[in-house]
């Protein structure tokens, strides 16, 4: 893939990119505790046996809000040239929303409030995440790409946390979240300062010439990917558990919820491997194919697989890949995006990527499991990733 930055853009110091690692994992803690297990907590409490129909009704319209906030406060900061205040409003914003939902009163104004928190999330994690590419050089975008795959482990280790009872009161744990992703996401906004690079700020040359097609097609193709991969990460993220125990009906939730997190957390040294390693091998994409095929390896063991031992096998195989192919797809992206003064805007359309399978794995779920049993569906999701493989590996654009 051709240079997007003149030569004498400089490698960021080891430290800035911990510290970026680690405000992006606080964005990971400031939504995957209150989504996964404490959202629901409160759902139930509000509406008792009629809490699944609610949760879906919340995560829906959340949804939508996360989809939009995300690509309008991406132009903001495009606007208005300046990501860190952006960021700053953000999470003061939501940190003082995410309380407030601990006190709704019905589900109405349960709703109002997540829209209301998910608005001002996503002015924190649209511009952070378009900072990057401002400050971080193609020759380093691996190594981002393997030190963000540390946002969503830190996610699930805080959800474990804040239920975890003898650690915190259950009337104090989104105080706690609220904490814990100041905490993250602070220092690099205070110590990161001045690290913005003109060289990255420059639009890329091959956006004036004839490669123009060329680099639009590298970015229709990363789009499509990844949108293909997510399907199955969020069918995964929402099924496992039926699925592990439709093999095996006694397998408890917490079996499942390690499983999880045993494969976040093992998925970090191998991202920060590949992505060092096309780094110095210059060949970015090359990782992305390969974990998208090793991803529809894993699912076809999980749908062929008949006993609970090669299932989660597969899991395991599916789950590493895919969250090394998700990574570094983050970090990847911001080298092919051809305009930087769009950087924030352009982001937020990649983002839809990660909102937009939450919609649409429902109804193949349903289509699929009644007939076909999750073996079909597991048989559809990778053939999904096979696609994204395919479309990466016979991209036009390599360095």
């Amino acid at each position: 893939m051709t240079a997007a930055t003149a030569p004498q853009a400089r490698r960021q110091p080891l430290w800035f990119l911990m510290l970026f690692a680690l405000a992006a994992g606080g964005g990971s803690v400031a939504y995957v505790p209150l989504l996964t297990v404490l959202l629901p907590l409160e759902i139930t409490q509000l509406r008792g046996s009629e809490d699944v129909p609610a949760l879906a009704w919340v995560t829906f319209f959340g949804a939508i809000i996360a989809s939009l906030s995300n690509i309008a406060f991406g132009m903001l900061s495009d606007w208005s040239k300046t990501r860190l205040p952006w960021v700053v409003g953000g999470l003061i914003t939501s940190s003082l929303l995410l309380i407030g939902i601990g006190h709704a009163r019905d589900l109405i104004e349960l709703i109002v409030l997540i829209m209301a928190w998910q608005l001002a999330l996503n002015m924190m994690l649209a511009p952070l995440v378009a900072w990057a590419g401002d400050c971080f050089p193609n020759s380093q975008k691996g190594m981002l790409g393997g030190a963000l795959s540390l946002a969503p482990a830190l996610g699930a280790m805080a959800g474990s946390l804040v239920t975890f009872e003898t650690f915190v009161g259950v009337e104090y744990r989104l105080e706690l979240v609220a904490v814990i992703v100041a905490t993250l996401v602070l220092p690099v906004i205070v110590l990161g300062k001045g690290r913005v690079q003109a060289e990255l700020m420059e639009d890329r040359p091959q956006a004036q010439d004839d490669a123009a097609p060329l680099m639009r097609s590298i970015v229709v193709r990363m789009w499509i990917a990844r949108f293909l991969v997510q399907i199955s990460e969020a069918g995964l993220f929402a099924f496992l558990l039926f699925w592990l125990r439709s093999l095996s009906a006694g397998i408890h939730e917490n079996a499942a919820a390690n499983i999880f997190s045993i494969v976040l957390i093992v998925s970090v040294p191998l991202t920060i491997l590949c992505g060092r390693w096309s780094d110095r091998s210059e060949r970015p994409i090359l990782p992305l194919a390969v974990t998208a095929l090793l991803s529809a390896a894993g699912l076809s063991v999980m749908a062929a697989s008949g006993g609970l031992q090669m299932a989660i096998a597969g899991y395991v195989v599916f789950g590493i890949a895919a969250s090394i192919f998700l990574s570094l797809h983050t970090a990847q992206t911001l080298r092919v995006l051809p305009k930087p003064r769009h950087r924030g805007r352009d982001m937020g359309v990649f983002n839809l990527t990660n909102t937009m399978p939450s919609m649409v794995m429902p109804w193949l779920t349903l289509a699929l499991v009644p007939g076909f049993g999750f073996t079909g569906l597991f048989a559809l999701f990778a053939s999904l990733s096979v696609i994204a493989a395919l479309l990466l590996a016979t991209a036009p654009v390599r360095r």
